[in-house]
């Protein structure tokens, strides 16, 4: 509190509006906004160290991907302290606790980047008796609440803070109070992480799907085999991860680290909202040449 009150730490909305680029930034949090601006302030030239109390970056992602990302940021420069836990923060330094022991890291800023919560205190919820519990506003897969008439769509809800899941939540929401009935599938949202290269996915990973018992298959395949991919000059160490239900037959998860990335998971997204098979999915014709094309020919090899 009181390195924010004298302008040393800063949230993700408060470090767009500063007009220097720091020397040193500080970044505690190596989430997807996290791992964005240290993307962006290395690259417009400022000494970028990212904290994380977890043991990988990039949250709930596939492991092989998080350690992708981490060694193609750390070339660019971004120094990573996982496993680490902020203590104290002295003037313009912050104290760590991390399993070496104690150690201090000096900066210019600190962004504070370790999470948002819904903002439901002191709206008035419980008079009309809303289910709050958890710290947001439940709702069922109708976009309803426990009251009825009453339905919450964004971040409130706090199922998947994302812009894009904000507006099919406001759809589904709607088209409840109109009468026709829609569910909400957050199997199907994909997410991306904005650095170069880019992160993207949708649905499980195996981890997920070894911790429920599902029996899946899995193909993997380097993203230079996208003939554009290479030439555009993607790195070497892309990939992706497809993942099918052995029974159904059906996708339950696609992750891509590489550039072109968050333009091709909407198809992974499409195919898992429509259960398509992956027999049929490996008969679409992709237009040559683009990235895309992996999705095909993770297809053909899955079917």
């Amino acid at each position: 509190r009181e390195a924010a009150a004298e302008g040393h730490a800063v949230t993700s909305t408060e470090i767009l509006s500063i007009d220097y680029v720091p020397e040193r930034l500080l970044i505690l949090g190596g989430g997807i906004i996290g791992l964005e601006m240290a993307q962006y302030f290395a690259a417009a030239g400022s000494n970028v160290v990212v904290v994380e109390m977890l043991d990988h970056i990039g949250g709930n992602i596939d492991p092989e991907l998080s350690q992708v990302l981490k060694r193609e940021m750390e070339r660019k420069g971004i120094e990573f302290i996982l496993g680490a836990r902020a203590k104290a923060v002295r003037g313009r330094s912050v104290e760590l606790e991390t399993a070496e022991g104690s150690r201090s890291v000096d900066f210019d800023l600190m962004l504070v980047s370790t999470g948002r919560k819904p903002k439901i205190n002191g709206m008035g919820f419980e008079i009309i008796g809303l289910d709050i519990s958890g710290g947001r506003i439940n709702t069922n897969e109708y976009m309803e609440t426990n009251v009825e008439g009453v339905y919450a769509a964004g971040d409130v809800n706090g199922r998947s803070m994302l812009a894009h899941t904000a507006y099919r939540e406001a759809e589904v929401a709607v088209s409840n109070i109109l009468g026709r009935k829609e569910t909400m599938n957050y199997g199907a949202i994909p997410s991306v992480i904005y650095t170069n290269p880019e992160v993207a996915w949708v649905g499980d990973t195996e981890e997920s799907l070894s911790k429920q018992g599902r029996d899946y298959e899995l193909v993997r395949l380097p993203m230079t085999i996208s003939g554009r991919y290479a030439v555009e000059g993607g790195t070497p160490r892309g990939v992706i991860k497809c993942l099918k239900d052995t029974k159904t037959n059906t996708l339950l998860g696609v992750h891509a680290v590489g550039n072109g990335a968050s333009e091709f998971i909407f198809g992974a997204a499409m195919a898992m909202e429509s259960n398509i098979t992956v027999d049929r999915l490996a008969k679409t014709v992709f237009p040559h040449p683009t990235i895309g094309e992996i999705l095909r020919e993770c297809f053909i090899r899955g079917s």
